[in-house]
């Protein structure tokens, strides 16, 4: 019997490999169970050590310390686009687009960065231990969002405190977390936190995860992800009367972004050849053409403002994108991706 075991036990073992690289669904598990295993851990073995300070938002350099290296684990890398906005040393409220879980790890890598910074999450992620231990001592706020007073009144606090010790505050405004290749309407709270005691906004976005994470199909690649700050919007001499007029501006500024790093994620992307034939010159010649484009745009692209529509920049390095992937068989990824379904979801709104 105990043979027996063992056998099966090593058959496994050989299995994992071969199910590793041909089969897209044990690949998504797999990379899950690994990020979410090994933070796990490291949540267990950080609290004797957080608890010699608890509740300190400076906690969380160490937990990104061991946990930012889960990207190279799972094939993810992260590249941080105006580094000198994040790093500047002052109270403000960070905004960022929420598209999965996996916005923590890109938040791991660069926490070295923001240096002082903790988080607004939802208070059903406290009861996940022993990560909602961690976290708490770590200097998370956890907020109940079924109790609107009771939440305004520990982010009234809060925001008193994140001033005087010149914390950041990150903020994912949109709510719930989507991968739907655009940024949905953001809820008030950030911005009132902002007007409240005169900090500034400081956009943050993170470019789509289309080109390498799909939740329903269970698909999750390895990928190249660009997050890109955006310089700090002032909040001097703002009322709460100017809150809508302020959310939408930023708003139109992360979507602008948003277009234009995700066009030229999407480009980079290595497409694959149809029936063994490369890809035509025009093709080629089109993906070069939207890495230019999108490079340039650091230093040539206009904001949009509410209502307007993108950029030239933008709409140059979209249809770049868009000639790439219309010779391309879903962008690299693995049989039953769906090429059409891909480009639907990343350039709908791009």
């Amino acid at each position: 019997m105990t043979s027996f075991v063992e056998l099966l036990g090593l058959f496994l073992l050989l299995m994992l490999p071969f199910l590793y690289e041909t089969n897209h669904i044990f690949r998504y598990y797999f990379k899950f169970l690994m990020y979410y295993g090994i933070v796990s851990f490291n949540s267990i073995v950080l609290i004797p050590a957080f608890l010699t300070r608890p509740c300190d938002v400076r906690n969380l350099l160490w937990a990104s310390t061991w946990c930012h290296r889960v990207s190279t684990l799972i094939g993810l890398r992260w590249e941080l686009r105006g580094k000198e906005h994040l790093a500047k040393d002052q109270a403000c409220i960070i905004v960022a687009n929420h598209q999965s879980s996996l916005d923590v790890l890109g938040m791991f890598n660069i926490w070295h960065v923001m240096n002082k910074c903790t988080v607004v999450a939802k208070r059903e992620l406290f009861y996940a231990w022993p990560f909602g231990l961690a976290a708490w001592l770590a200097g998370l706020i956890f907020i109940d969002r079924v109790r609107g007073e009771k939440a305004r009144e520990t982010l009234n606090d809060v925001n008193r405190r994140i001033k005087k010790q010149r914390i950041k505050l990150w903020v994912f405004p949109e709510g719930t977390r989507r991968n739907t290749g655009e940024l949905h309407p953001f809820k008030k709270g950030a911005f009132h936190m902002a007007i409240d005691q005169q900090i500034p906004i400081l956009p943050v976005v993170f470019s789509s995860y289309c080109t390498f994470l799909n939740d329903k199909k269970k698909i999750l690649n390895a990928g190249r992800i660009v997050i890109t700050t955006l310089p700090p919007v002032s909040t001097e001499g703002l009322t709460k009367d100017d809150i809508d007029v302020l959310m939408e501006r930023v708003r139109a500024q992360m979507i602008e972004t948003f277009k234009l790093t995700s066009a030229e994620a999407l480009q980079r992307y290595k497409p694959l050849k149809k029936g063994g034939i490369p890809l035509a010159p025009s093709a080629a010649a089109s993906a070069s053409a939207a890495a230019s484009s999108a490079s340039a745009s650091n230093a040539t692209k206009t904001v949009a403002t509410s209502g307007t529509s993108a950029t030239p920049v933008a709409d140059a390095a979209v249809a770049a994108a868009a000639a790439v992937a219309s010779n391309s068989s879903a962008y690299g990824q693995p049989p039953g991706y769906g090429a059409g379904a891909a480009k639907a979801s990343l350039l709908k709104t791009l």
